[in-house]
């Protein structure tokens, strides 16, 4: 299921790195996963939006920093909703923040930029013409969101609120779910729910749309967050790849649940995660 051509709401769709200078990270991330890049803002706008794409399928942008915000280079999750407006005010009755109201992006579509009580910021987008990533689940593409918190329990009630998920605790670790989730993903790809089952796949597990990523006891003052995990044939080819590319390697290709992933920083700072789907790693737990 590597194209998409819809997200049901609730569901995280797309991902973009603001960048104090964003032209100076393309070659970077073109050398690392063969994204081919367009600018997608109009001339004489002043700022820069870099399509990013395989195949000619959006997967990801890279685009200039917001006026008046610290140039702090970051990778940011949005999740798709049936209503921008509509979800602000549920973030906002749920105790969470909101740091930009809903606005539209041209006729792409319609986004607001808010927090969870703890601090997580993250986007919500309502897709007009741009639905978000076409390209998914593959090398260079997104395969995974997650939140990285001190307290899930805390957490679920309000994003159970804002986009109905609910906690799924297994030997793997802890995940969001989207009751029903599944339903769709069944539909668009018939036989995957059979297919899941036959590789190990725990119950509800099908419904899953993000991960929950705690934040350890020794963690210092690192703030909850959102993170992107993009997928990787060979996550030690990727790793080798980051350093020769100018980038660091924060933690060293390591055995997960299910995958073996690194987590990495661009040269300017943006930290993210790449991951290989490794199946002889389904026995492990968290």
């Amino acid at each position: 299921m590597s194209e998409r051509s819809r997200y049901v709401p609730g569901v995280p769709c797309w991902v973009d790195t603001q960048q104090p200078d964003p032209q100076a990270v393309l070659p970077f991330y073109s050398g690392l996963f063969g994204w081919e890049f367009e600018n997608a803002m109009p001339e004489g706008s002043g700022g820069e939006y870099h399509m990013a794409r395989i195949r000619g399928g959006d997967v990801a942008a890279v685009g200039s920093m917001p006026e008046g915000m610290p140039p702090n280079p970051m990778w940011n999750t949005y999740v798709a909703v049936a209503s921008a407006d509509d979800a602000v005010e549920k973030v906002r009755a749920a105790g969470g923040a909101v740091f930009q109201g809903p606005f539209d992006v041209m006729d792409a579509g319609r986004m607001a930029v808010v927090a969870d009580p703890e601090g997580a910021v993250f986007c919500v987008w309502e897709a007009k013409e741009n639905i978000g990533a076409n390209v998914v689940n593959e090398n260079g593409a997104l395969n995974f969101n997650g939140l990285a918190t001190r307290d899930a329990a805390a957490a679920e009630p309000f994003y159970g609120a804002v986009f109905g998920w609910k906690l799924l605790s297994i030997p793997a670790g802890k995940f969001w779910m989207l009751p029903g989730y599944g339903d769709h993903l069944e539909e668009s790809a018939p036989g995957l729910r059979e297919q899941m089952k036959e590789m190990g796949a725990p119950d509800g597990f099908i419904d899953v749309v993000a991960a929950v990523n705690p934040i350890a006891a020794g963690g210092g003052e690192a703030p909850a967050h959102w993170t992107v995990t993009f997928g990787a044939d060979d996550i030690d080819a990727t790793a080798k790849q980051v350093t020769a590319l100018g980038g660091t390697v924060v933690v060293e290709p390591h055995d997960e649940p299910w995958t073996k992933t690194a987590t990495l920083r661009d040269p300017a700072g943006a930290v993210f995660l790449a991951a290989q789907f490794v199946a002889e790693n389904s026995e492990l737990t968290a």
